[in-house]
């Protein structure tokens, strides 16, 4: 079974590395994230290197430091590994240096093609070997249409990455994998996607931060801890951006996190496991949770921030048991987990 681990002290002690997504976990839209700040800067002064790991490809990392440092978390252009990025660098393992790329996105994807070498073109009639496609807010049919008719015509086609919806201020809107779903739909080709859940990005952070103990921290599981599992990497889940600790119980094993945490704050905490019970029951320091006849069966603990969490660690434990031993789950009868921090 893949389960939740544990970590006897602080997490920002026993990991080297953070690799952290923003949308959902350092911010939302311009807006800062409940323990973004305090739970970094307390990782930073625990000796934990951070990379902000995005999947968005429109902004250049200039852009990206400038909007974390604003909000109260320092960082450098060379703090940031976007999409864009890793969408350069799965082109290299095809193109050679002077390939002509169709770049469909923003001005962070248009410069990382460039700075891998290759030449950037508009058009489809400019027969490009390959279209790269990012996510920018300014995107319209007509640069979606060229991208249509340069793969029809043979392109290869590499997406940043096929995130459906994107997190901002306002709610959710559609991602970049809504505006590829448009292009594999007009041409019948599944793209290659550079971004998370691939782990090309977190492998080409992690050899730029030449560290040895990643850790991987997201709000989606179908992306960043689906990505964190894809690269072999333990993922905490934080309980601020797009998924739910609900989502956590229901979660497919590809998907699991290895830590759930309400906020950032959570780097600066020990992570107790649940254990196994008598009667089927999986406990977390006195919260408890079975699947019975089916249906999930939970016992309170505390009543605070931790009790919470730990009931929700109980639950998760028990569901993926049962789930992985081949019994049935009913799904309403898994609750919503409100955690303090969400």
């Amino acid at each position: 079974m893949s389960g939740l681990i544990a970590c006897e002290v602080p997490l920002a002690e026993r990991f080297d590395l953070a690799l952290v997504d923003l949308d959902g976990v350092a911010y939302k839209g311009h807006e800062p994230i409940h323990g973004a700040a305090a739970g970094l800067k307390g990782a930073r002064e625990r000796g934990m290197r951070l990379v902000f790991v995005t999947n968005n490809a429109s902004r250049e990392p200039e852009s990206v430091a400038a909007q974390l440092s604003g909000l109260g978390i320092p960082a450098d252009p060379d703090d940031v590994m976007t999409a864009a990025q890793a969408a350069a660098g799965v082109l290299a393992t095809r193109l050679a240096p002077g390939a002509k790329v169709l770049v469909v996105g923003g001005a962070g994807l248009v410069t990382a093609v460039k700075a891998a070498g290759f030449v950037v073109v508009t058009s489809a009639d400019d027969k490009p070997d390959a279209v790269a496609q990012g996510f920018a807010p300014e995107l319209g049919w007509t640069q979606i249409a060229e991208a249509a008719y340069a793969v029809q015509r043979g392109s290869w086609h590499v997406a940043s990455n096929m995130d459906l919806s994107l997190p901002t201020a306002r709610g959710m809107a559609p991602g970049n994998g809504a505006l590829v779903a448009a292009v594999r739909a007009a041409t019948g080709v599944t793209p290659d996607s550079a971004g998370k859940p691939a782990p090309t990005m977190f492998q080409l952070a992690v050899k730029r931060a030449d560290a040895e103990r990643p850790l991987v921290i997201g709000d989606r599981l179908d992306t960043d801890l689906a990505g964190a599992r894809a690269a072999g990497y333990p993922g905490l889940h934080v309980l601020t951006g797009v998924n739910s600790g609900r989502d956590d119980v229901l979660a497919i094993p590809a998907e699991r996190p290895d830590f759930i945490g309400a906020d950032l704050y959570s780097l600066l905490v020990a992570h107790p496991a649940p254990e196994a019970a008598d009667g089927g029951w999986w406990a977390t320091r006195g919260a408890a949770a079975r699947v019975h006849d089916g249906r999930l069966e939970l016992h309170h603990a505390a009543d605070d921030a931790d009790g919470r969490l730990d009931l929700l660690r109980s639950a998760c434990a028990a569901a993926w048991s049962a789930v992985d031993a081949g019994r049935r789950l009913a799904a309403d009868s898994v609750p919503e987990f409100p955690v303090a921090g969400t």
